[in-house]
């Protein structure tokens, strides 16, 4: 490409650790040379959380994408000038905080629809904040799926060789239960498929995780592999997908990790998150906080490219300078990739 791709990165919550982790981020020697980064949120709140993170980096408001310099030692920002700082309280939910965070999102899928950037990357937000805001969403999938009107999409999750793709996320465990279908396998199979070619791999091999324990041994704990995975997978051998299952969830997730599979499916949120989690995020008892945190996650089926970082706003820690900004690195180069995947492909 004769062009690096233009990456648009979401502040986050203003009162977590949003902010920092960009800052961080932006500090990093090799963002510039993959991608030409852009922060979107509100410069006075970057300026802030530079000086607390004690970085000598300039932050350079715009408020047109065309008048970003791109410059190593500096942060473009879309300044949204939305936060009030004498308002914001680190470390606290608020509405005023869940607005921002709401209007940072929605405006960097407008820029990504309108092809001002090339994908989007977005940092950590609070849910509790942006209802209390008044924005009635499950989370940055569903602002996502409704601002780009798509109806069919999926999460991903991606660290290493594990990648594992959810065939519901945020609904109750009960929910989760009853959605398990087999349209719906089958689609989320095909979705991660599709994936794995971007990501390179020419035959992906996939795994379909059982809802029950044991993957229902025969009935015994449940129908639901009988009656909707077990079809699902059928079905997907027969569009020629390279597909295994059910297999037992306790084990399927260590067989993707160590090579037997290229992905997994998943049958709700927690089952897929609690095993990824697991394998990227690693807590430091000594100095009492996360060593690492790593593990990235990608929405499939939209017609723009996002990515995100896979944890909280960590609210807890805010303004101290400790949070890792390992995950964001991670999926700024994952969207800078798929960019380019997609830019080859036209």
């Amino acid at each position: 490409m004769k062009k690096k791709p233009i990456i648009g990165i979401t502040m986050g919550d203003p009162a977590g650790i949003g902010p920092e982790i960009a800052v961080k981020v932006f500090n990093h020697n090799n963002l510039h040379r993959f991608c030409r980064p852009l922060l979107v949120g509100d410069a006075r709140v970057i300026r802030d959380a530079a000086s607390r993170s004690g970085f000598a980096l300039d932050v350079h408001a715009i408020t047109r994408t065309a008048d970003a310099g791109f410059s190593p030692g500096t942060i473009d920002v879309y300044d949204l000038h939305h936060v009030d700082l004498a308002r914001l309280e680190i470390g606290r939910i608020s509405a005023l905080a869940g607005d921002a965070a709401f209007t940072t999102v929605k405006k960097v899928i407008e820029l990504a629809l309108a092809r001002e950037i090339d994908a989007t990357v977005t940092g950590p937000i609070q849910k509790e904040a942006i209802h209390l805001a008044g924005h009635v969403f499950s989370g940055h999938t569903e602002i996502y799926a409704h601002f780009t009107q798509t109806r069919k999409y999926a999460m991903l999750l991606v660290h290493g060789r594990l990648r594992v793709i959810h065939v519901s996320t945020h609904v109750s465990l009960r929910q989760a239960c009853e959605a398990v279908k087999k349209e719906r396998i089958l689609e989320v199979t095909g979705l991660l498929s599709d994936s794995c070619r971007q990501f390179g791999i020419a035959n992906p091999r996939i795994a379909v995780a059982g809802l029950n324990p044991h993957a229902g041994d025969g009935g015994l704990f449940g129908d639901e592999e009988i009656r909707e995975i077990v079809p699902a997978v059928q079905a997907a051998r027969e569009q020629g997908y390279a597909v295994e299952g059910p297999i037992p969830a306790d084990t399927v997730f260590s067989k993707a990790r160590g090579g037997m599979y290229d992905g997994v499916v998943a049958m709700y949120h927690d089952q897929g998150h609690i095993p990824f989690k697991l394998f990227g995020f690693e807590w430091d008892h000594r100095n009492q906080r996360m060593k690492h945190v790593r593990g990235v996650n990608i929405t499939l089926g939209l017609p723009i490219i996002r990515t995100s970082v896979d944890h909280g706003t960590a609210l807890e820690i805010a303004g101290k300078g400790i949070a890792s900004a390992d995950a964001l690195y991670l999926a700024i180069k994952y969207a800078a990739q798929l960019a380019n995947a997609k830019a080859v492909k036209k």
